[in-house]
């Protein structure tokens, strides 16, 4: 099914927010322009800004029953406002050493920070509690989830630098510990590990009851492999020089990319996961669809 472009999609091309250097300003122009485009869409069936709604169960009270939307549909639906549904939103930001990398436009890490600063507004902008770690090989930064910490995780993103190696199990373990009350946790990495090894990585933060949406974010050179002459290529999170001929080395390397985001997409589906593979070369649309539906179906179920 072909996607619809948004109002305000001109806004999202990432060269053009890469111009902007304000991730305030860069976030509330992506956001809004989607946003008003969902209101002008048929997307939800309800204004995000009011409230969400969910189906009826014994007890509730009967004055938060919408009654237009039943003559709509005959069924029963409650009306939830903005204090019923705030919730914890964790931005979990890899800055590994691979992201820095970029073939043409923009590094992944910078996509990435504009990935985080457009969920942080968001979810500011729902009333949501926000914070935000950064992490490699360990946690580096953390940030709790505060009424109060937007600017302060908009400030860690934008000093967020990619300097040393990652390994996902280590941090991801420690985070668990931090997330004792059940949020929405939005993990930005590469994913520069076997896919089971990612998952046994994940397991301690959804078991514990969080809904976790997962941003894949990879460089077009890393999706298609596009290099035409023999030369070195260097492991970001090594330093290790590879001799490489890409053309012979091109179908091999495709395949196994393809088996890396399929294994991925599968396990991830398996577990009740949101993800999402995002190219550095493309808008950002994709990503905000991506959690508002997800955001969506968890007030539909709560």
């Amino acid at each position: 099914m072909e996607r619809q472009v948004t109002p305000g999609a001109r806004f999202v091309d990432p060269k053009i927010l890469a111009r902007i250097g304000n991730l305030e300003l860069l976030a509330r122009t992506v956001v809004e322009g989607f946003i008003n485009g969902l209101h002008r869409a048929p997307f939800f069936g309800a204004s995000i800004d009011f409230a969400e709604h969910r189906g009826y169960v014994a007890g509730d009270d009967i004055r938060r029953v919408d009654w237009r939307l039943y003559a709509r549909t005959d069924r029963y639906y409650v009306k939830q406002y903005e204090a019923d549904t705030n919730t914890n939103v964790s931005i979990l930001f890899d800055i590994s050493k691979s992201m820095q990398f970029a073939s043409r436009g923009i590094p992944k890490l910078e996509y990435g920070c504009f990935v985080g600063a457009c969920m942080a507004y968001l979810a500011q902008r729902q009333r949501d509690r926000v914070g935000i770690i950064t992490f490699d090989s360990d946690i580096v930064t953390h940030v709790p989830p505060s009424a109060k910490h937007f600017n302060i995780t908009l400030h860690t993103l934008d000093r967020a630098r990619a300097e040393r190696p990652g390994n996902l199990g280590v941090p991801l373990n420690k985070m668990a510990e931090h997330f004792k009350r059940r949020g929405i946790l939005i993990l930005i990495s590469d994913f520069y590990e076997e896919p089971d090894t990612i998952l046994e990585a994940i397991k301690p933060l959804r078991f514990i009851g969080n809904e976790l949406i997962v941003f894949h974010v990879l460089d077009p050179a890393e999706l298609d492999f596009g290099y035409d002459d023999a030369s070195s290529f260097e492991d970001l999170e090594t330093g290790e020089q590879i001799p490489v001929v890409p053309e012979s080395l091109r179908d091999e390397y495709r395949a196994m990319i393809r088996a890396h985001i399929e294994a991925l997409t599968t396990k991830f589906s398996e577990h009740r996961i949101d993800y999402t593979l995002l190219n550095t070369a493309e808008p950002l649309d994709r990503a905000l669809f991506s959690y508002l539906s997800s955001r969506e179906r968890l007030m539909r179920v709560r």
